[in-house]
């Protein structure tokens, strides 16, 4: 069909906003527009609706909240992702497949803007950091194979600690699809049976418009979300993102991250020898201090047990004395006897006690006699 000819042909307003979405899906499948935000409104908590514009033209604009990357401005610059359509009843507009701030100066005021709304949530306080477990023994690390972070991250990890079990997430760290592919990455070390005892998410510098990823809400929300402990380490010491703030601990570069988790193997080899020449001179004192406590201990007890056996010695001497004064024989031997009923056994101490005819026996010092009473 020629021009002229499509020109002439009849058709109903249904069949010229099919036709006309048909010639756009051909033609402009998608496309990506950079122009200034007006007219933002979100309707029912869900519905986004804006118009992006330049000094001789304006775009209209449709699409949910999901897909918005934090708050925004009418006046900020944007660069928008997303399919042209005629609609049957609301005419020409264009369906958002992403939405990113463009520019320096509106990257910054987006992270301004998100900065403050979650710092009002409470998601950078200090009392929701954690400590991170040093040295950890299973690391989850979120970064790009390829680039010059995780070679930095690895080199410094092995130089300063060794027997750690390290796991790559490798996601892209810039462009649209950076910040669902680092979401992900957080969703699946935490869903892990036995997950990494410390998320390590981290890229080189570059430009504002290459970290913007780790600016973005839904990154900072999962990286404040996360069950596992993180460390996050964005571009260079200057460099500050909203996921660095939303972490348990910031690191000023991917090699300073590997700093944090790990003592350095040299530093504590030459601990270790200072803390054994120490040990080992402390127990030298120690066992000095014994032998001279022992040798005092020795004295006093040789002295305490001269002193017992001087002490008994004496007692002894004493009760033998007494026993030499009290002893019976000693008495019989000065002349006096012992005189017993020599049937009955019992002593006789009075001479009424006994009668005519009884037999008594009488002990003397150097034996004993029997006799009859007359």
């Amino acid at each position: 069909m020629t021009m002229s000819e499509f020109a002439a042909t009849e058709l109903s307003v249904s069949d010229f906003v099919a036709l006309h979405n048909q010639v756009l899906e051909y033609a402009l499948p998608n496309v990506t527009i950079v122009g200034e935000l007006a007219n933002f409104r979100v309707s029912k908590n869900r519905w986004v609706y804006f118009d992006l514009k330049d000094e001789t033209a304006s775009v209209r604009f449709f699409g949910t909240v999901y897909q918005l990357s934090g708050p925004l401005e009418d006046g900020m610059l944007l660069k928008v992702q997303g399919v042209p359509r005629l609609h049957p009843q609301f005419g020409f507009s264009i369906t958002v497949q992403s939405i990113r701030p463009a520019g320096e100066g509106s990257l910054k005021k987006a992270a301004d803007l998100l900065e403050a709304q979650l710092r009002k949530e409470g998601l950078f306080a200090l009392e929701r950091k954690r400590p991170l477990p040093y040295p950890p023994e299973r690391v989850g690390l979120i970064t790009s194979g390829e680039s010059a972070a995780y070679a930095d991250f690895m080199k410094i990890l092995n130089t300063r600690w060794q027997g750690m079990s390290i796991t790559l997430a490798d996601v892209q760290v810039q462009g649209e699809v950076a910040p669902e592919q680092i979401v992900r990455a957080i969703a699946n070390f935490n869903a892990l049976p036995e997950p990494p005892e410390v998320l390590v998410i981290t890229r080189g510098g570059g430009s504002t418009d290459d970290l913007w990823a780790f600016s973005t809400e839904q990154v900072t929300r999962a990286v404040a979300a996360s069950r596992i402990p993180t460390l996050v380490a964005i571009g260079h010491e200057v460099d500050t993102s909203l996921a660095e703030l939303a972490a348990d601990q910031r690191a000023s570069t991917p090699s300073n991250a590997a700093e944090l988790l790990t003592p350095d193997k040299k530093q504590v080899r030459r601990d270790l020898q200072a803390r054994h020449g120490e040990l080992d001179r402390q127990l030298r004192q120690t066992l000095q201090l014994c032998r001279r406590q022992v040798a005092e201990h020795r004295i006093e007890l040789s002295k305490t047990t001269v002193q017992a056996l001087t002490g008994h010695r004496q007692r002894l001497l004493s009760q033998r004395q007494l026993l030499a004064v009290l002893d019976p024989v000693a008495t019989l031997r000065r002349g006096y006897a012992i005189v017993r009923d020599t049937a009955a056994g019992t002593i006789v101490r009075r001479v009424q006690a006994v009668q005519p005819g009884q037999h008594l026996t009488v002990r003397l010092a150097d034996g004993e006699f029997k006799t009859k009473v007359e």
